[in-house]
C-alpha cells in the first residue's frame, strides 16, 4: 500500500474530527473596524436623544462621542471612510441657508462687511498673500535701536534654552507693551500702546513695532493682529519670570512651592478621546515628587501623568494664584466620577478642558495684572476682552 492511500484511510477514518482543524479567527478588531464601530456610537446617540452630541461638560460620556465627531469632520480620510456609515448626515458641516439681506451681514463670519480702520483700499480679508517687501516699504529706520536690542538678544536666546516658545496667534487683545512676535520671520517687540479707542465696535490703537532688523512703524493694533493671523505667531513669556520671575531671588526670599500643569496617561476611552483635557494644580514639594503614586490618587483619575509645565513661585500666595486659575476656566471644569480600589466614588476638580497655549496665556495675565479685563470664550477657545 503507497503512502497516498495511507493517509487517505486516516483522513476518512477520523469520526471525531480531531484533524479538521480549522484556521484561528483574530478577535482583535482592525483600525477600520475600531473606526467603524466608535462611529456607530455616534450614531446610536444620535438615534436615542434626535441630536447629534454637544460639549456638553456636565455629560463625560456625550462630550467623548462631541469630541470624536469633531475629530472626524476634521480628517478627510477618516471622513470619506466613515461616510458610509454616515445614517444621519453627521459628517456634513451646518450651512446657514441666506434668505434676506440681514442674513447676509449676520453671517458675516469674516467680517468683510464690518468697518476698517485704515481706509478703503487697505483690504484686510484678501486671497491674495501679502508679500514681505510691500509690508516692509510701511517702515522706518529705528534711530534709538540701540535700546532694544539687548532685547531682542536675550528673547533668541530664551527661544533657542527653550525657555520661551512660539504659539499661534489667536487673540488680539493679548497684543500688549513688552511683548515679542513673530511675523513672516521677523522678531518684533512692542514697545508702546497708544491711548485705545473705540471705531465701529472694534478697539484698536496706535502702536510702536520695532523690528529685529532695526526698523520700526507705528502701526494700528488691529493691522498689525490682521498680519499676525495670517502669518505670525505669538512668543511666549520667559518661563523663569512668570510667577514673579527669578531675577534677583535671594536667601531672604520665600519659596512657595509650585503650579504645574500635568497630562493624563489614562487607559480609559472616555478620558484619552478628550482633546485639550489638563490637571492645573498646586504643590509645596516639587512635582516629581507629588505625582509619583498618581495611579492610586483619585485626583490624578487613578493614572499615571505626563508634567508638561511647572512653574516655581516666589514671593506670592500660589494657593491664590490656583483658585484665580480655577475661576477663569470653571466653565470648562471635566464633571467626571472616579473609583478607588475601594470602590468609593470621587469628583476630582481640577481638570480642565483648554489648549495649553490658552492656559500659558492666562498665567501671563494673572502675573501682568491684566487678567482682570478678559474673560475665557468656551466655544471659540480663545481669551477675549470683557
Amino acid at each position: 500500500m503507497d503512502k497516498d492511500t495511507v493517509l487517505d484511510e486516516i483522513f476518512n477514518s477520523d469520526s471525531m474530527g480531531l484533524l479538521d482543524v480549522k484556521p484561528k479567527v483574530s478577535s482583535t478588531l482592525s483600525p477600520d473596524e475600531r473606526l467603524a464601530a466608535s462611529f456607530q456610537e455616534i450614531n446610536v446617540f444620535f438615534e436615542s436623544n434626535n441630536r447629534e452630541p454637544q460639549p456638553n461638560i456636565e455629560n463625560i460620556s456625550e462630550y467623548t462621542l462631541y469630541s470624536r465627531l469633531k475629530s472626524l469632520r476634521e480628517n478627510e480620510d477618516k471622513m470619506m471612510f466613515c461616510e458610509p456609515h454616515d445614517k444621519y448626515g453627521l459628517l456634513k458641516t451646518e450651512k446657514k441657508e441666506i434668505k434676506s439681506i440681514d442674513d447676509i451681514f449676520g453671517d458675516d463670519s469674516l467680517d468683510i462687511l464690518g468697518g476698517d480702520s485704515e481706509g478703503l483700499f487697505d483690504f484686510k480679508h484678501t486671497p491674495k498673500e501679502m508679500t514681505m517687501p510691500d509690508y516692509v516699504a510701511s517702515r522706518k529706520p529705528c534711530k534709538d535701536f540701540d535700546k532694544f536690542e539687548s532685547l531682542f538678544i536675550q528673547c533668541q536666546s530664551d527661544l533657542a534654552n527653550e525657555k520661551r516658545r512660539l504659539y499661534p496667534f489667536k487673540n488680539e487683545h493679548g497684543v500688549a507693551k513688552g511683548q515679542f512676535f513673530v511675523l513672516k520671520g521677523i522678531l518684533l517687540y512692542v514697545a508702546k500702546v497708544g491711548k485705545k479707542f473705540t471705531e465701529k465696535g472694534n478697539v484698536n490703537a496706535r502702536l510702536r513695532c520695532i523690528f529685529e532688523n532695526g526698523t520700526e512703524s507705528d502701526m494700528l493694533l488691529r493691522s498689525l493682529a490682521a498680519e499676525l493671523y495670517k502669518n505670525g505667531r505669538r512668543v511666549a513669556e520667559n518661563k523663569d519670570k512668570l510667577l514673579g520671575g527669578l531675577e534677583g531671588i535671594s536667601e531672604d526670599d520665600d519659596e512657595n512651592g509650585f503650579i504645574y500643569i500635568l497630562k493624563s496617561l489614562s487607559s480609559d476611552s472616555n478620558i484619552q478621546d478628550i482633546a485639550n483635557l489638563y490637571k492645573i494644580g498646586y504643590s509645596n514639594i516639587p512635582v516629581e515628587e507629588r505625582i509619583k503614586n498618581a495611579e492610586q490618587e483619585p485626583t490624578y483619575l487613578m493614572a499615571p501623568v505626563k508634567i508638561v509645565e511647572t512653574f516655581q513661585c516666589y514671593n506670592l500666595n500660589p494657593q491664590k494664584f490656583e483658585q484665580l486659575i480655577h475661576n477663569f476656566f470653571g466653565k470648562t471644569c471635566l464633571n467626571f466620577d472616579i473609583f478607588d480600589k475601594k470602590g468609593n466614588r470621587h469628583t476630582p476638580r481640577e481638570w480642565f478642558i483648554v489648549p495649553l497655549e490658552i492656559i500659558e496665556e492666562a498665567i501671563e495675565f494673572i502675573i501682568s495684572g491684566e487678567i482682570v479685563d478678559y474673560r475665557y470664550d468656551t466655544e471659540r477657545e480663545i481669551i477675549v476682552g470683557k
